[in-house]
């Protein structure tokens, strides 16, 4: 089975389209690599990329393109609705098949160490990649964001695992590690108030109580509404149409409904597939009823 991993690195930068560009071109530019998709948010200033190879190709695109934001994007003067830490948020490794989880995340540390030596920005591993278990999930690497970054690191339990305890003065810090495969979605809600998008995502994090492997918070979106963006880590264990009616419940309490929704970057064919069994009461429906999917194998 030939190896193919998946790279969704996260950039800080989401309004201009040549540095957009400009950073997904050293992905195009990498042999071995396949840029799949790339997708930018005005109101997060956010763009992420998705990328498939080997690792050797995926982890020589992904330091492409970092030492690119690097270049490209200055964070003293960054704003976005999105949490991050620095030029290039997060580059998470995702196996996907002819891989391991363990190869990953090896391969993860292997790219935070080349990202310090040569581009001299710190580097904090998450997930699998963590290197003790207060920095497996991203948002308490992400506690303080970018504006609070050196009072952070100042903290020795806040060392970054490759690099000097500062920031880089114009990229921050960057986080790296492998995972599995994760459904980046929000829904639109039909409402300008933010306030009961941040209530709608309280009830649906898992942090808070709420769903299992799932993290959530209110925004405002490009077209002006409150938003829930959330992060599905597993699927499998809670299903993007268990989210998707769970803040339809929770927005109802508050005399509001649900616009519309959307999927940042690519999302398994699975997931698509058991959101139909759900909301087309399907009896008995099986993958290999989808053609593309028999097409495939």
């Amino acid at each position: 089975m030939p190896q193919l991993v998946e790279c969704i690195p996260n950039f800080s930068e989401g309004r201009r389209r040549d540095a957009i560009d400009a950073i997904a071109d050293e992905v195009r530019r990498t042999a071995g690599a396949r840029l799949l998709d790339v997708q930018a948010d005005e109101s997060h200033n956010r763009c992420v990329l998705t990328f498939v190879g080997d690792l050797r190709a995926v982890t020589n695109a992904a330091l492409a393109a970092t030492r690119r934001a690097v270049e490209l994007i200055d964070m003293t003067t960054h704003r976005g609705e999105h949490p991050r830490l620095g030029a290039v948020d997060v580059i998470p490794l995702v196996p996907i098949s002819g891989v391991t989880m363990e190869e990953c995340a090896s391969a993860a540390r292997d790219l935070g160490r080349q990202i310090w030596e040569t581009l001299h920005v710190p580097v904090y591993f998450y997930a699998e990649a963590a290197t003790r278990p207060e920095r497996r999930r991203l948002p308490d690497i992400r506690k303080g964001e970018y504006e609070g970054l050196a009072q952070k690191m100042a903290d020795p339990e806040w060392a970054p695992d490759a690099g000097d305890p500062k920031p880089h003065p114009t990229a921050g810090a960057i986080v790296v590690g492998a995972r599995r495969p994760l459904i980046a979605y929000n829904i639109d809600l039909a409402t300008d108030d933010v306030a009961v998008a941040k209530k709608i995502a309280k009830a649906a994090r898992e942090s808070s109580g709420g769903l299992v492997n799932v993290q959530a918070m209110g925004v405002v979106s490009e077209s002006g509404r409150a938003q829930v963006s959330m992060n599905l880590l597993d699927y499998t264990t809670t299903p993007v149409h268990r989210a998707f009616e769970l803040v339809r419940v929770e927005a109802a309490r508050y005399g509001v409904e649900i616009l519309e929704s959307e999927v940042v970057g690519l999302i398994p064919l699975d997931a698509v597939a058991d959101a139909a069994r759900f909301y087309l009461r399907l009896n008995d429906f099986r993958r290999e009823q989808i053609l593309e999917a028999r097409l495939m194998e």
